[in-house]
């Protein structure tokens, strides 16, 4: 059961690096745990660390008598359903550009919308623009 525990941690903390900058659009303050997240995400597949969620499932499944398996989470879990014929070097760095891609996009909109909030509460813009 701790298993599919850290299994299901594991793959929320996925989408949360993936697309946790589209909550960050409804909750602004998510932009201080998310950020982080989705650096070290991304630093995962680009730098080709381990996340330490794998090597705990891991040694979770062999506690119970289980068997381990070869590679990462990513590698066992994901990509077999998005990529069949498994991971390379290439598709990690697919995967970190996806990650970078629509986090920058989801936080160019973010600081698009702040930016002209903070532009219409200005005294200064609303003299110059008419208003």
């Amino acid at each position: 059961m701790l298993v599919d525990l850290v299994v299901v941690a594991h793959f929320l903390f996925v989408l949360f690096v993936v697309f946790g900058g589209l909550l960050v659009l409804r909750w602004p303050a998510l932009v201080y745990l998310h950020l982080p997240v989705a650096v070290y995400g991304a630093l995962i597949e680009l730098v080709g660390w381990v996340c330490p969620l794998t090597p705990l499932e891991k040694q979770l499944r062999e506690s119970a008598g289980q068997n381990g398996y070869e590679g990462g989470f990513v590698e066992h879990y994901i990509l077999p359903v998005l990529y069949p014929a498994g991971l390379t070097r290439e598709v990690q760095l697919v995967l970190a550009a996806l990650v970078i891609g629509v986090n920058v996009l989801v936080y160019a909109v973010i600081a698009r919308k702040r930016g002209r909030v903070a532009s219409e509460r200005n005294p200064l813009h609303r003299t110059v623009a008419g208003k």
